[in-house]
């Protein structure tokens, strides 16, 4: 670069000492400490050739050439300005944004795999991902802030549109040594809906399918209520009592023994994991690639 273009820091403090009046202020202004501050002006002074500032003690006033000079060093600022937005947008083009929501269970399990596929698929999609539990997806989804949600809860407002990805099978489990651990025959749904349970907080996917599965279960008191599928797999595993989660949150858990299922009587309690979107039926860019990547992935419904 030719010696002769001026610093932009400086110019950006020159232009700060004629708009507040005063070095100090100026330099203030530009965070810049007031020793270097006076060095910078000095040595634009001598690149221009002529004082640019005069000095008294009320403070700094640009002289004749200082104000064509600062004229001139505001246009020159400016179009390094929009010279830095060009190249950060250059950089940024063919970049694809997607904000989603999801919840608990599908982060932890599934989501993963996912943006594995989907960065394979489309490297130039960055995907903002925030996980919730499904009522706060759906809010989310309803009001615009995210593009996308997979949800865990059967209940799906009217005003967003859904695709159903997989059915999930949901599982009574227990610590190995809880008296329901011995028992001979499977559990009948009315003992469970009426034995306090650990459960996850409201909102989340996995009480709301398990209170629309079981409705007698809503009435009664959880004997603790967590924020996460691994609260409550601690919390089982460590005595608190029984809980209904997930297959996918509970089995590492059973493959280690540290939990143990227990069998129901009648039909297995099966819950959707849906997609869910608001605006135009026909999803579109990322967004459809991402859902695209979650259908492949996931096996039809059972």
């Amino acid at each position: 670069m030719p010696s002769s273009l001026p610093n932009l820091s400086a110019l950006a403090l020159f232009v700060a000492v004629v708009d507040e009046g005063g070095l100090g202020a100026g330099a203030r202004r530009a965070g810049i400490h007031q020793p270097n501050a006076s060095r910078m002006i000095a040595q634009l002074e001598a690149q221009a050739g002529t004082a640019l500032l005069e000095r008294d003690p009320r403070g700094s006033r640009p002289t004749s050439a200082g104000l064509l000079y600062a004229a001139q060093a505001r246009q020159l600022l400016e179009a390094a300005e929009q010279f830095s937005d060009w190249l950060r947008h250059s950089r940024e083009e063919g970049v694809h944004e997607l904000r989603v929501g999801v919840s608990m269970t599908i982060a932890e399990h599934l989501m993963p795999a996912w943006l594995a596929e989907l960065r394979r698929r489309s490297p130039r999609t960055r995907v903002d991902l925030e996980v919730l539990n499904s009522t706060q997806v759906l809010a989310g989804v309803h009001d615009g802030h995210l593009r996308l949600g997979f949800v865990e809860t059967p209940r799906l407002p009217r005003d967003v549109h859904t695709l159903t990805l997989r059915e999930d099978e949901l599982v009574v489990v227990v610590a190995p040594e809880h008296p329901w651990a011995l028992r001979e025959g499977p559990l009948e749904l009315d003992e469970l809906a009426s034995t306090p349970l650990v459960v996850r907080e409201g909102g989340s996917g996995t009480r709301d399918a398990f209170e629309e599965l079981v409705p007698a279960a809503g009435g009664t008191p959880p004997v603790q209520e967590l924020g996460s599928n691994a609260a409550v797999r601690i919390a089982v595993a460590s005595g608190a009592g029984p809980a209904v989660l997930s297959m996918l949150a509970v089995r590492s858990g059973l493959e280690s023994g540290q939990l143990l299922r227990v069998p129901l009587a009648g039909s297995r309690l099966r819950r959707p994991l849906t997609a869910v979107w608001n605006g135009p039926r026909r999803l579109s860019g990322p967004a459809a690639d991402l859902v695209a990547v979650a259908t492949a992935a996931t096996p039809p419904p059972r």
